[in-house]
């Protein structure tokens, strides 16, 4: 790993490796090809290409406290907005890729739990080359304190449409930390759920995206050439099932995931890149 203190980037090159897609398909329960040269499906690089921060620059809440992005503050709570995937190529099994990580942009702004500051990612995935993923991920950081969040808005009927399911317990909350390095104390720690305003452990947003960009690829929607943008709305907790349903426009043009009860969670559009 090179960081350099000029242009504050990260670079990372490594084999992308056949066991991440292995391992999150066992978690999904879905048989994916991961032998040398077949492509990770559509977000999956979620899996790879991971800083891997060492224990003593970890924060009490289990987030980096140095890096990209580092908090503005001490005791400031983190929060995954949204973000866009720009899917320009196919990451292939066996063969080595260079991800570049930035800020974009920081912001600091007042909302509705008090002062926010919104920071951009930007992360951008080569391979023989080319660049293949184009993504920013947008993070929230929130004051300290552990007032609850906001209760989510009533949703409408789901739209009409094929649905994806996915049962969540503490075995995947679990899993999916681990395949993507996330120590954040939200996903696993009850008591640090009820400090941060939370009633149970917190479904990962990631997963949520990873779920809505699934079932686009299982209904055959192609995600190359096309830009995934995602939106986290609400937080689920506990264990549940969620379902991701089309969005308003149809399939082709997005999706939302949904808790048990109704609840909007994350909602996704696909528009040309």
């Amino acid at each position: 790993m090179v960081t350099s203190e000029v242009t504050q980037t990260v670079e990372r090159t490594e084999v992308i490796a056949s066991e991440p897609t292995e391992s999150l398909a066992a978690a999904l329960d879905i048989g994916i090809p991961h032998a040398a040269g077949d492509p990770v499906p559509p977000l999956w690089h979620w899996t790879h290409l991971l800083e891997r921060s060492p224990e003593h620059e970890l924060g009490e809440d289990g987030h980096p406290v140095t890096g990209i992005p580092a908090p503005p503050g001490p005791g400031r709570r983190r929060m995954f907005g949204g973000g866009r995937v720009t899917t320009l190529g196919r990451l292939v099994i066996g063969e080595p890729a260079t991800k570049v990580t930035s800020i974009k942009s920081s912001v600091d702004k007042v909302g509705r739990t008090g002062p926010l500051t919104l920071t951009t990612v930007l992360q951008e995935v080569f391979q023989g080359g080319e660049l293949v993923i184009r993504e920013e991920q947008d993070i929230v950081y929130r004051a300290p304190g552990s007032g609850a969040l906001p209760p989510p808005s009533a949703a409408p009927p789901a739209p009409v449409g094929p649905t994806l399911p996915l049962a969540v317990d503490e075995r995947l909350l679990f899993r999916f930390s681990a395949l993507t390095y996330n120590a954040h104390r939200i996903h696993y720690d009850l008591d640090w759920c009820k400090q941060e305003g939370y009633d149970g452990l917190v479904i990962h947003g990631p997963l949520l995206a990873l779920m809505m960009g699934e079932h686009l690829r299982r209904q055959g929607i192609d995600l190359r050439g096309k830009t995934f943008g995602y939106r986290f709305v609400s937080p689920l907790t506990k264990p549940q099932t969620i379902t991701v349903v089309p969005g308003a426009d149809g399939l082709e043009h997005g999706a939302e995931a949904r808790g048990a009860d109704g609840t909007i969670a994350a909602v996704s559009t696909l528009t040309e890149a």
